[in-house]
């Protein structure tokens, strides 16, 4: 049987990028990649605008919550294989030292979560969730099972920088 491997998203509210980032890696990784996502500063509520773009494109959005990274430091949560930041806030915060030293890089992903007016709105999740497929699409078709930390860290960055 081969490895599952378990992702973190992370963003400062965890109510929209990282949300779209942590169901579009469960539902393309399908169960090579078991993902979950969190912030520093969880503002409680899902935006719904994520989940009308993840419904539009019929990516399952079960179960999703906004939650505290807090939540994953603690005894007994998963052992994360990857972290991936998706703004630039959590980027630059002071992360949490995660079990088995992951492997990470950033993604930042503009934030549409303010944008105005609501077709706008709609328009900048769209482009958020593009990007995001397009990265986690090209992620997912490395050889994760046979590459070592370092070198998963730089190919994920390089899929950043060329997308």
């Amino acid at each position: 049987m081969s490895k599952t491997f378990n992702v973190l998203v992370l963003c400062t509210g965890n109510s929209a990028r990282s949300i779209l980032g942590e169901m579009l890696f469960n539902h393309l990784g399908q169960g090579r990649i078991k993902a979950y996502s969190a912030g520093s500063k969880p503002g409680g509520v899902v935006n719904p605008v994520a989940l009308e773009t993840l419904t539009k494109h019929g990516v399952p959005c079960e179960g999703s919550h906004s939650k505290s990274w807090d939540e994953f430091a603690q005894a007994g949560a998963p052992e994360f294989d990857f972290i991936f930041t998706v703004c630039d806030n959590a980027a630059n915060e002071v992360c949490p030292i995660w079990p088995g030293h992951p492997s990470t890089a950033h993604w930042g992903i503009p934030d549409p979560a303010h944008v105005e007016p609501m077709e706008a709105r709609r328009e900048a999740f769209e482009t958020a969730y593009q990007s995001l497929k397009k990265r986690i699409s090209a992620f997912l078709a490395l050889p994760l099972e046979s590459m070592d930390r370092e070198k998963s860290a730089l190919a994920a960055r390089r899929i950043h920088e060329e997308s």
